[in-house]
C-alpha cells in the first residue's frame, strides 16, 4: 500500500504562511482579520468573518475585517474566478484553527489545566474550577510571527455555530447610510483632481497638442504629456473637466486601427491568425453507427463591464514613494505592473484597496490607477483623484471577448449522440496586470517609450480555462473533441469579464441539446438527466424543474426553457428554468434556479450572488452588445449600450441545496451560463425558432426566423 500523503497547507496559506499576516488580537477586545481577497460586492468580507469567528469561538461583532493592502495583507493574487471561499476561506479557517490551538496551549500553561479541559466562549478561555483567561490577556505573551503548520485539526461541521447560517452583510450599512466606503466618495486632505485625454478613434496617435485653452482654465495646476499620454491636474473636479474639454479642442490625432465588421463577427473571428489548441478528447469504447451529422454555430458579441460608476483611483507621489487607492481586484499584481512602468522597486509603492461601484472582472480600475500615478508625479506630494468618464469607460476599458462557437454532433438511427465536436474562435479572455514581463496597463502603451499592448491569452484548462471554459461537456457522450482557436490579433481590447468563455459555451451546448431533444420528441429535462451520471448535477436540474412546476401547459406567446452547467466543471452546480413572453420583444417573466455550492457559509450571500448573476445574464442575453463602426466604439452611453432596467427585471427564485459535508466553492459566476441558455431555450420553446446569435433582440429574432424558413 502507498503511504498516505503528508498534510499540506491550503494554497493561499502555503503562499503566505506567516500567521500574523492573517489575524491579530487588539487590546480593545477585537480580532483584526486581513485577507488578501477583496470585497467587490460578492459578500466575501462577511463570509470570511463568519469563518474566523466560528473557528476562534468569538462573536462576529469582535471581528474587524481590514481591506487588502500591499503594506500588510497576504498576497492572494487576484479576486476572481469564484475562488475567494475556496482559497481565502480555507486558508483563514486553517490559520484561525491553529491560532486557537496556540492560545489554548498557552492558557493551559497559565491556568494549570489540561488543554482538553479548556473551552472558549467569545474569546474567553475557561476551565475546571472557574479558572479563566482570554485571547486578549494572552496576546501580549504570544507572537503570531510564525509560519502555519500543516495537519491542524479544524472544527467539525457539527461544532460550527455560524457557517451554514445566514447573517447580515457587514458592508451593507456603510453603503445604505452613505458612509465612506466607495473610492468615488473618498476625499483626502489637499486632494487634486485629474482627467486624461484619449482619442475617439481606435489606436489614433496624438500628433499635436495646443495647450493654450487649458492653461486659461482657473484652477489648473499642471498639464502632463508623455508621448500619446496627456492629462490635466486641477484644484477642483469642475476645473479638471473644463481643462480636459479645452485640451481636447487643441488635440490633433492621426492614424488609427480598423475595427471589424460588427454585423459579421463570426467571419472576422474565423479569418484571423490563431493559436489552436485541442482542449480535450474522448474516444468511444465501441464506435457507434452514424446516420447523420448536424452542425450549428452560436455567437456572442463583445460585452462591456457596464459598471454603474466609471473607474476611479487616487494616487500620491511624495519623495519617491507612491501610494495608490484603487478598486483593482489584485493589489499586488497592480503594484507589480506600476513598478515595471515607473522603473521603481515594488517596495516604493503601496497599493490599498477600496470598493468600487460594480466590478465584474478586469475593467479599467487598474488603468485609471496608472493614470492617477502619472498625474500625481506633477502634484508636489498632493494626492490626485482621477475618474474616467462614462464615454471613456465604454470606449477604452477591456471588454469581454466576442465568441463564435461551432458544435457538430453525429447521430445514430435513433437520434442518439455518438460523437460531439466543439470548436471556439475568440480572443483571449485574460490580460490582467502583474502576470507578464511587460505591463498590461493602458497608459503604459501610450507613453513616449511605450510598452507593447498585450494580446489577451487564456488561462490553462487546469485553472478553469478562458475561451474554452465550460466547453468540455459534463454529459456522458461516447466521444468528443474540443478545440480552441485563440486570436493573435486584438483590434478590440479584451480581458476578463465575469465567467470568461463559460457563458458562451454553456449557451451553445445547452441550446444545441434542446434542438436535439426536440427532434427526438423528448422532454429537455429528461434528455439531460439521461445523459448525466453526476448525482449532484441531476439534483440541481430536478430541483429547478420541480420548483418551476416543469413543464407548465403551453400558452400562446409563452415559452419555458432550461439550462444547466457546473461552473468550470469543478465549481458550483446550477440549473435555471426561464419563463419568457413576447413574439417581437422578449421579456423574461421569471427565473427559477437551483444551486449547489457544497457548504454554503452564508446561505443568504450565496442566494444574493445567484440572483445578481441571473439578472446580469438576462441583461446580457436581451440587451448588451458593444457597438462600433470601422474606426471607433460607438456604444459609449447608456442609450447606445442599454442594460436591463428595474422595470424589466424578472422575478427570481433560488433554491439552495445545502451540502455541509462538501468543501465550499464560489457562487459568483455559476448562474450566467445556465440562465443564458434557459432564456434562449424558452424562446425556442415559445416561438419555435432557435436564436443562435446573442443578444436576443427583435432583429436577431427576425434573422433567426428567416433562416428557419
Amino acid at each position: 500500500m502507498n503511504a498516505p500523503s503528508p498534510p499540506k497547507l491550503p494554497v493561499s496559506l502555503a503562499a503566505n504562511p506567516r500567521l500574523s499576516s492573517w489575524l491579530k488580537f487588539s487590546a480593545d477586545g477585537q480580532v483584526t482579520v486581513s485577507p488578501g481577497k477583496v470585497e467587490i460586492g460578492q459578500g466575501i468580507v462577511t463570509a470570511l468573518a463568519q469563518i474566523a469567528a466560528d473557528e476562534l469561538d468569538v462573536d462576529m461583532a469582535r471581528v474587524r475585517m481590514v481591506r487588502a493592502s500591499t503594506a500588510a495583507s497576504p498576497n492572494e493574487g487576484v479576486t476572481s474566478g469564484s475562488l475567494s471561499i475556496q482559497q481565502s476561506g480555507r486558508a483563514l479557517r486553517h490559520a484561525c484553527a491553529e491560532v486557537r490551538h496556540i492560545f489554548l496551549a498557552a492558557a493551559s500553561d497559565r491556568l494549570g489545566a489540561a488543554i482538553d479541559t479548556l473551552g472558549v466562549e467569545d474569546g474567553t478561555i475557561s476551565g475546571p474550577g472557574n479558572v479563566r483567561t482570554s485571547y486578549w490577556e494572552l496576546a501580549g505573551e504570544i507572537s503570531l510571527d510564525r509560519d502555519a503548520s500543516p495537519g491542524i485539526t479544524q472544527k467539525s461541521i457539527q461544532q460550527r455555530a455560524l457557517a451554514g447560517h445566514s447573517v447580515r452583510r457587514l458592508d451593507i450599512p456603510d453603503k445604505v447610510f452613505a458612509r465612506q466606503r466607495f473610492i468615488h466618495d473618498t476625499a483626502l486632505p489637499g486632494m487634486l483632481h485629474g482627467r486624461v485625454l484619449r482619442p475617439e478613434i481606435s489606436g489614433a496617435m496624438l500628433a499635436e497638442l495646443k495647450e493654450d485653452g487649458a492653461h486659461a482654465v482657473p484652477g489648473l495646476v499642471a498639464i502632463v504629456r508623455d508621448g500619446n499620454f496627456s492629462g490635466v491636474v486641477c484644484e477642483t473636479e469642475h476645473a479638471a473637466e473644463a481643462a480636459l474639454k479645452a485640451l481636447r479642442k487643441g488635440a490633433t490625432w492621426s492614424g488609427g486601427e480598423t475595427l471589424p465588421d460588427e454585423n459579421d463577427l463570426a467571419a472576422f473571428l474565423k479569418s484571423q491568425p490563431v493559436e489552436s489548441t485541442v482542449i480535450d478528447t474522448r474516444k468511444a469504447s465501441s464506435p457507434g453507427t452514424d446516420r447523420r451529422t448536424i452542425k450549428r454555430q452560436y455567437t456572442r458579441p463583445y460585452i462591456a463591464h457596464a459598471s454603474i460608476a466609471p473607474s476611479c483611483a487616487i494616487a500620491q507621489w511624495d519623495a519617491g514613494k507612491i501610494r495608490v487607492w484603487t478598486h483593482s481586484q489584485g493589489v499586488y499584481l497592480l503594484r507589480a505592473d506600476l513598478a515595471l512602468v515607473l522603473k521603481l522597486p515594488v517596495e516604493n509603492i503601496t497599493v490599498e484597496h477600496m470598493e468600487g461601484a460594480g466590478c465584474y472582472g478586469h475593467n479599467a480600475a487598474d488603468d485609471v490607477a496608472l493614470d492617477a500615478v502619472l498625474l500625481a508625479r506633477r502634484a508636489e506630494g498632493r494626492p490626485v483623484r482621477v475618474q474616467w468618464s462614462r464615454e471613456g469607460e465604454m470606449s477604452h476599458a477591456p471588454f469581454g471577448a466576442a465568441m463564435a462557437i461551432e458544435i457538430e454532433a453525429d447521430l445514430d438511427a435513433n437520434n442518439e449522440i455518438t460523437d460531439w465536436r466543439h470548436a471556439i474562435w475568440s480572443n483571449g479572455h485574460a490580460a490582467r496586470p502583474g502576470r507578464a514581463a511587460k505591463p498590461a496597463l493602458l497608459a503604459g502603451t501610450e507613453m513616449s517609450n511605450p510598452f507593447p499592448r498585450m494580446v489577451s491569452t487564456n488561462p490553462p484548462q487546469a485553472n478553469g480555462g478562458g475561451g474554452d471554459r465550460n466547453s468540455i461537456p459534463l454529459y456522458d457522450f461516447p466521444s468528443w473533441t474540443i478545440e480552441s482557436h485563440r486570436l493573435l490579433t486584438m483590434p478590440v481590447r479584451t480581458s476578463a469579464l465575469r465567467t470568461l468563455g463559460a457563458q458562451g459555451n454553456v449557451f451553445a451546448i445547452e441550446s444545441f441539446l434542446d434542438e436535439i431533444a426536440t427532434e427526438r420528441g423528448e422532454d429537455p429535462v429528461a434528455f439531460r438527466l439521461r445523459h448525466l451520471s453526476d448525482e449532484r448535477a441531476k439534483d440541481v436540474i430536478r430541483t429547478a424543474a420541480r420548483r418551476a412546476n416543469w413543464k407548465p401547459a403551453r400558452r400562446a406567446g409563452i415559452g419555458y426553457g432550461i439550462g444547466f452547467a457546473r461552473y468550470k466543471n469543478t465549481g458550483a452546480y446550477c440549473a435555471a428554468v426561464a419563463e419568457i413572453e413576447g413574439e417581437e420583444d422578449i421579456r423574461v417573466r421569471k427565473l427559477t434556479l437551483a444551486v449547489d455550492v457544497g457548504e454554503a457559509i452564508n446561505p443568504d450571500g450565496v442566494i444574493n450572488q445567484i440572483e445578481g448573476g441571473a439578472i446580469q445574464a438576462t441583461s446580457w442575453v436581451l440587451k448588451e452588445r458593444v457597438r462600433f463602426d470601422r474606426q471607433r466604439i460607438t456604444s459609449t452611453t447608456w442609450t447606445d449600450y442599454p442594460i436591463l432596467r428595474f422595470s424589466e427585471a424578472p422575478d427570481v427564485e433560488v433554491e439552495l441545496i445545502q451540502r455541509p459535508e462538501v468543501d465550499p466553492v464560489g457562487a459568483g459566476e455559476a448562474a450566467h451560463g445556465p440562465v443564458t441558455a434557459a432564456i434562449a431555450n424558452a424562446v425556442f420553446d415559445g416561438l419555435g425558432v432557435g436564436v443562435r446569435n446573442l443578444p436576443i433582440t427583435r432583429d436577431s429574432l427576425i434573422a433567426a426566423m428567416e433562416l428557419a424558413r
